[in-house]
């Protein structure tokens, strides 16, 4: 479909997920739309922003995700006659005819988004988004929106928190499909992990849908399956040059099975190993000599599976092949580790099997932020995490919990009051900066109205919380860089920006984290972010307050 607006120079294709529509609302949505059209109000134009009021996961930062998504909906938003003939059956017969030819018109072609990067690093009460239109077409938005937005930055966040405290050395992969909420929920799980920080996923589905790299083994069953090696029926198996054919590989495996039983340095460490681990390891390296890695818990890692999968692998070697390595799936993952690292060092100085003693060693099992820093803190040999459950579920905190907020009207700045003063919202039109001091790293966020000089280099500029009075300080900012571009021009004849690769993206997240300062980044007391407004904004934010509060009376 084509997209809308005379400054969309590419056409975008729709959603990833078809179930993502026009009708992915809530009914309030076509109630308030209803009764904006029966007041004549639907076509004046609004502003809402769209944000968090708290990071998750008792963290500090956040990463902003699912920008991608909202465009693809609002590039193809129109209603078909299907879905206005459900939308008719679900509001009240006494709803005028003229209500669904005005939804029959609707398109996104006089509708403005700013939005900060995908990929960024973001923080309460700024804005992600800013939505601009007609508003009846723009309180359309705000379900579907909050939706695409709120589940995708959860879990990049989630993600980058385990890559922070994985290190960036070692490999994240997701293993998580099989326990995430639903197929839609397993899809979108993936692609904002890659974007976070994993390096690959078990996902096949995710993995041609937006090209991120695959990783997978097999599992305990395939293990078991197998009864003994004289199930092998097809034993040969080509040299990787293509220069001579091993005849019998189950019995090259088993001479070098032996030969480690007996060796100087291994001699004891293991009995009998489980013969049909055995042949299903030696099964599983005939159809991918190439990448040969073996579950190893099956029965017994130290005295069955690390033996069997040596001498598999050293089988392999003297073809060419070098196997991939091992994955830890139950245990003591740390202990585990270093007594598999020091077999691989032994066979290594033992054969003379050069870079042996490297093989890789994945650990998976309900891993999460706890259980990688536990690791850490004992000391392990694990080169790659398989982390499934805790990871796409999100299952420390189930929301975000961003919100959709009018704060301008027909040029007229709204607030929405509350008692609960972090539910405040900061009106008007805004432009938001982040300020950078000497060493590179953020010093503060601040909101200025949209009239305002922006900040410059150099000069010092006072920034205040929005509600607190007293927390206020200048900054001389060495760095300076507004926060929200234009995504979706409408009719601004602005440029629309670019949506970059997934892979860009998920490294603009990286590169924005490692500008972070790491108090702000740690598990524990994390340092808070400050987020400020400009002190033009601050008087005007109060001076609505006091102006839209009701005034008690006391008798």
């Amino acid at each position: 479909m084509e997209a809308n607006g005379p400054n969309a120079s590419k056409v975008l294709d729709g959603p990833t997920n078809p179930m993502v529509t026009p009708l992915l609302t809530d009914l309030y949505q076509f109630t308030m739309a209803y009764a904006y059209w029966k007041a004549g109000k639907h076509n004046e134009q609004a502003v809402f922003d769209l944000y968090f009021r708290k990071n998750p996961f008792g963290g500090e930062y956040t990463v902003f995700a699912g920008l991608e998504e909202c465009i693809r909906l609002i590039a193809n938003f129109r209603f078909t006659e299907d879905e206005i003939a459900f939308v008719r059956q679900s509001l009240p017969s006494s709803c005028e005819d003229g209500f669904y030819d005005y939804l029959r018109g609707i398109n996104c072609s006089d509708v403005e988004v700013y939005a900060a990067s995908e990929g960024s690093v973001v923080f309460p009460k700024v804005p992600l988004m800013r939505v601009e239109g007609p508003v009846a077409v723009v309180q359309l938005l705000e379900t579907p929106f909050l939706n695409l937005i709120n589940y995708a930055s959860l879990v990049a966040t989630n993600a980058a928190r385990h890559r922070f405290v994985a290190g960036k050395s070692k490999l994240l992969l997701e293993f998580g499909l099989r326990r995430a909420q639903g197929p839609d929920g397993g899809v979108g799980a993936s692609k904002y992990c890659y974007l976070g920080g994993f390096d690959a996923t078990s996902n096949v589905a995710a993995g041609k849908l937006f090209g991120i790299p695959l990783r997978g083994t097999h599992s305990h069953a395939f293990v078991s399956s197998f009864m003994s090696p004289d199930e092998i029926v097809d034993k040969s198996l080509r040299s990787k040059d293509g220069s001579t054919t091993c005849e019998d590989f189950v019995n090259l495996a088993q001479t070098w099975l032996n030969k480690i039983k007996w060796s100087t340095s291994l001699h004891g460490l293991f009995g009998e190993t489980n013969q049909s681990e055995l042949a299903a390891f030696i099964s599983y390296a005939l159809a991918f000599p190439n990448n040969f890695l073996a579950l190893v818990d099956t029965y017994d890692v130290m005295r069955s599976g690390i033996p069997n999968f040596c001498a598999v692998a050293l089988g392999l070697n003297d073809l060419g092949y070098k196997a991939g390595g091992i994955r830890l799936d139950s245990g003591d993952l740390a202990y585990l580790s270093l007594e598999s690292r020091k077999f691989f060092l032994a066979i290594e100085k033992e054969f003379e099997v050069s870079g042996f003693g490297k093989m890789s060693i994945t650990a998976s099992n309900d891993l999460n932020e706890e259980t990688l820093d536990a690791l850490n803190k004992q000391g392990h040999e694990v080169d790659a995490f398989g982390i499934g459950t805790n990871v796409v579920t999100c299952y420390s905190q189930a929301a975000l919990g961003c919100v959709f907020k009018l704060v301008e009207i027909n040029n007229q700045p709204r607030i929405k009051l509350s008692e609960d003063v972090s539910k405040v919202s900061i009106p008007c039109k805004k432009r938001c900066f982040r300020l950078f001091g000497k060493e590179g790293y953020g010093l503060v966020d601040i909101m200025t109205g949209e009239n305002e000089p922006p900040p410059k280099v150099g000069e010092r500029i006072l920034c205040r919380h929005p509600f607190s009075e007293s927390k206020r300080a200048y900054v001389v900012p060495q760095r300076v860089e507004e926060l929200l571009k234009c995504y979706w021009p409408g009719n601004s004849g602005l440029k629309r920006g670019d949506l970059p690769p997934l892979k860009e993206i998920r490294q603009r997240c990286i590169n924005q984290l490692e500008q972070m300062r790491s108090d702000h980044m740690r598990r524990l007391n994390p340092t808070p972010y400050k987020v400020s407004v400009s002190a033009k904004l601050y008087d005007f934010i109060h001076f609505l307050w006091l102006n839209e509060a009701p005034v008690g009376e006391l008798e």
